[in-house]
């Protein structure tokens, strides 16, 4: 049996064990919060350093990746300067894999590959595979990453002109203290932010975190692509007024897990003891047919 565990500078509240069968192989994924405590959380990765099979670093990218260049992230880097034995994974693999083929992977859920006439994308610097996604199915995207990430009222319009300014960006970024780069261990509701853009699209993807922060009372009609909710989550976006939900990643008793505990299961029972590469993620996706959940409410 192989083991994988997200250490995540998140909320413990969100913690989940599973046991999930692959093919008959059967790996435990493991979500362990550390309520915001960066030293507590670099003590754990040194703890079971060896003692587990992959690690997932859930809260934080190790790096972004952009137009097929990686940039560290430093600060997250620091976390992990004492693991030596097991392998460590952010998401990205499966965040330029799985969410970059999302549409194709649901389109049987969906009757079809859907149509949008606007997406609005909160922050897309580390969802650019799902970024570019909804690119090709909407008439125009919104990236909300300069509002929300630095608090400047400057929306960026188009795939294009996002990829200039992440290009122009990512080299300071990746300076970036870990305040600047986890938003909050609780994932609690912020008052409503940006609700223009909210309003005017009919598309809503991201990282549930900055959802929950900025989403206005009335989400009526829209569809929300996400991760990591729980029931409750899923249950507030209907309450809301949301037409469906697509969790980028499978639900397992009730959950939907992160991409990085995610990679961390495949790097488990992939049992390479490193880092996949995206073709061999896009092997294991189409050899165990993981695919994205859609969740239809009206």
């Amino acid at each position: 049996m192989k083991h994988a565990v997200s250490i995540s500078l998140g909320s413990s509240a969100r913690d989940k064990r599973v046991e999930v069968d692959f093919n008959g192989e059967k790996v435990i994924i493991e979500r362990l919060g550390m309520d915001g405590d960066v030293a507590k959380a670099k003590k754990m990765y040194q703890a079971l350093d060896g003692q587990v099979d992959a690690f997932g670093m859930g809260g934080v990218d190790m790096y972004l990746r952009v137009a097929g260049r990686e940039y560290p992230l430093k600060a997250a880097l620091k976390l992990i300067e004492n693991v030596h034995q097991t392998p460590v994974v952010d998401g990205r693999g499966l965040k330029h894999t799985l969410e970059r083929r999302v549409f194709q992977l649901a389109a049987s859920k969906l009757g079809g590959m859907p149509s949008f006439q606007q997406a609005f994308v909160p922050v897309a610097a580390d969802r650019v595979g799902l970024a570019t996604a909804v690119s090709e199915v909407s008439q125009s995207v919104v990236f909300g990453d300069l509002m929300v990430a630095l608090n400047l009222p400057l929306p960026v319009h188009g795939m294009k002109n996002f990829i200039r300014v992440a290009k122009l960006m990512m080299p300071f970024v990746s300076y970036f203290p870990m305040s600047m780069l986890f938003y909050g261990s609780d994932g609690a509701e912020h008052e409503p932010k940006y609700v223009k853009y909210w309003q005017e699209s009919d598309l809503i993807a991201g990282d549930f975190l900055f959802m929950r922060k900025y989403m206005p009372a009335r989400i009526d009609g829209k569809t929300i692509i996400t991760n990591t909710t729980t029931d409750e989550n899923l249950a507030l976006l209907k309450e809301r007024g949301a037409r469906r939900v697509i969790t980028t990643t499978p639900r397992y008793n009730g959950r939907s897990f992160g991409t990085n505990m995610m990679e961390a299961a495949l790097t488990a029972y992939a049992a390479k003891g490193r880092q996949l590469t995206d073709d061999e993620l896009n092997a294991l996706i189409d050899e165990l047919h993981l695919t994205p959940e859609v969740n239809l409410f009206d």
